[in-house]
């Protein structure tokens, strides 16, 4: 039987010559966000890089893997500005850097999974 759980993979390709700097943004703004909602949202959160440059099609180049705790945390409304709001007091910096964050990608996707039960 297949479990409550729901995995989403979002994927990012960085521009080139970027993936420093996203990493660096993504580990200060948005990781610590993500992690405050583990247990009550999450099980958890995975980020990846390829291992190998040029590994398969390379459309991406880092990758977080957040396992919802089911279907209802899965498509309930996120709190992540709430949460934001209280872990960054300095917000004007908090927002600059995430813009800059996304002004690094040339692509951004989501894929919900559906378990197969074999």
């Amino acid at each position: 039987m297949p479990s409550e759980e729901r995995t989403v993979w979002y994927f990012y390709k960085v521009r080139w010559g970027h993936q420093k700097e996203f990493l660096e943004l993504f580990r200060r703004n948005h990781y610590p966000v993500l992690k405050a909602q583990i247990g009550e949202r999450f099980s958890s959160v995975r980020t990846y890089e390829p291992r190998y440059h040029g590994d398969g099609r390379a459309d991406w180049t880092f990758a977080v893997a957040i396992t919802y705790l089911d279907l209802a945390a899965m498509t309930s409304p996120s709190k992540e500005k709430e949460i934001a709001l209280a872990m960054f007091p300095d917000q004007e910096t908090f927002r600059r850097e995430e813009q800059r964050r996304f002004e690094l990608l040339d692509a951004h996707w989501d894929v919900p999974l559906k378990e197969v039960d074999m």
